[in-house]
C-alpha cells in the first residue's frame, strides 16, 4: 500500500474554521461497510443507532492551551513555544517546539507573562524541537491555563480565541487527565445531554485515556507505508472499562470507538481470545489498510486531511475505495472537514 493512494484534493473552503453550535448540530455521514451506501444525517441522529448493551468508548483526555508566546532574553525577539510533553515534573523539564527555531539555541532563556517566569533551553531534539527547564515554582498547568492559547491546527486560518478553550474540548474531558495538546476531535460533537441520553438507552460507557501529543501534527514522509513510524502516545485502559467492552463483545453487541486515539489504544491491547485487556503504557501502533480490527465494531471519526494517519485508519476500517468514495460524496455535498468539521460513523 502506497501513501499516494490516499491523496485527494481538499479545497480550502471545505475546512471548518469554527465549530458547529450547538455541537450536535454538525452533520453526520454514515458509511455502511456492508452495503457500500452512504447516509446523510445530523449528528444528533446518532442516538437512533445505539442499542441496549452496546458500548461507547470515549477518551477522557483533556487538552490544555499549549501554545505560549514569550520574549527571548536580551533581544526581546517574540518566540512561540508549543508545549508537547512534560518529561520530569519535579525538575519542570518539558519537550517543546519553538518558532522561529533558528533564533533559539541551548542556553537561551525565553520569558513569559511579563517576565514573571522563563524557560531555559537545555537541549535540541529536532529541527524545531527543544528540551527546556521552566523556572516556575508551583503548578505550571494553572499558569498555562491562564496565558496559553489552544493550539488550533495550522489549517484553521484564524487566531485562537478564549471561546476555543471551551469548544476545542470534549464535554467528557476529565481534569485529572490534563495532558494533551489536542482533543479527540470526533468527541467534539457530543453534548452532555447526548451522553445522558446514550446512558439512558442502556449503553455502557467505557472510559479510556490517551494523551494526544506531537503525532497530531504529523505528516507521513515515506511512500512505502511499512516504513512509517508513529509518535508514541501514552494510554490507560482501566480494568472496569475493559470489562464493559468485553461484556458487549461477548453478547455480540457493538463497540463504538470515538476517535482514532481510542481505537489505537484498544487495538494495542488485544488478547488472543479477541477481547481487550486492562492496560497502560505507550503505543506507536500505525493502522493502515489492510488491518483486522478486533475490538472496535463501529468507528466515530471526522473527515481527515489527505494522506494523514487518521485517514489511513478510517480507510482500514471502511475499506480504502469505499472511504475515498465517501470523501468525494462529502466534498460534493458541502460537508465541513477536519478538526472543527462534520462527523463520520463507519458501521
Amino acid at each position: 500500500m502506497k501513501l499516494s493512494e490516499f491523496r485527494y484534493q481538499l479545497p480550502k473552503n471545505s475546512i471548518a474554521k469554527f465549530p458547529a453550535d450547538p455541537r450536535d448540530s454538525s452533520r453526520l455521514m454514515i458509511i455502511d461497510r456492508h452495503t457500500g451506501e452512504f447516509k446523510d444525517k445530523k449528528f444528533s441522529d446518532i442516538l437512533n443507532f445505539f442499542q441496549k448493551g452496546d458500548c461507547l468508548v470515549i477518551n477522557q483526555t483533556k487538552a490544555y492551551p499549549a501554545r505560549l508566546y514569550g520574549k527571548k532574553e536580551k533581544t526581546n525577539a517574540k518566540i512561540e513555544v508549543m508545549l508537547l510533553r512534560e518529561l520530569r515534573s519535579e525538575e519542570r523539564i518539558w519537550d517543546v517546539l519553538v518558532e522561529p527555531a533558528r533564533k533559539v539555541r541551548i542556553g537561551n532563556k525565553i520569558y513569559f507573562d511579563n517576565n514573571k517566569f522563563y524557560c531555559e533551553v537545555v537541549d535540541n531534539t529536532t529541527s524545531r524541537g527543544r528540551t527546556v527547564r521552566f523556572s516556575y515554582d508551583g503548578n505550571l498547568f494553572k499558569i498555562i491555563e491562564k496565558i496559553g492559547e489552544m493550539p488550533l491546527p495550522e489549517y484553521i486560518k484564524r487566531e485562537p480565541n478564549e471561546h476555543d478553550k471551551e469548544t476545542y474540548q470534549c464535554v467528557f474531558a476529565n481534569n485529572d487527565y490534563l495532558a494533551s495538546i489536542a482533543p479527540p476531535t470526533a468527541g467534539l460533537h457530543f453534548t452532555k445531554e447526548m451522553m445522558k441520553a446514550i446512558e439512558e438507552k442502556g449503553v455502557r460507557i467505557a472510559k479510556v485515556v490517551v494523551y494526544i501529543g506531537q503525532g497530531v501534527f504529523e505528516n507521513i514522509e515515506v511512500e512505502d507505508l511499512t516504513k512509517h513510524r508513529m509518535y508514541s502516545e501514552y494510554f490507560e485502559i482501566p480494568r472496569e472499562s475493559a470489562e464493559l467492552i468485553n461484556k458487549s463483545l461477548k453478547s455480540k453487541k457493538n463497540v463504538y470507538s470515538v476517535g482514532a486515539s481510542a481505537v489505537r489504544a484498544l487495538e494495542s491491547s488485544v488478547l488472543t481470545s479477541g477481547t481487550v485487556k486492562p492496560n497502560r503504557g505507550w503505543t506507536d501502533k500505525f493502522i493502515y489498510p489492510p488491518f483486522e480490527f478486533k475490538i472496535t465494531t463501529r468507528f466515530i471519526t471526522n473527515f481527515h486531511p489527505p494522506a494523514s494517519p487518521s485517514l489511513l485508519m478510517s480507510s482500514a476500517f471502511a475499506g480504502k475505495d469505499l472511504n475515498l468514495k465517501a470523501y468525494k460524496h462529502a466534498l460534493k455535498n458541502d460537508y465541513r472537514f477536519l478538526a472543527y468539521g462534520d462527523a463520520v460513523m463507519i458501521i
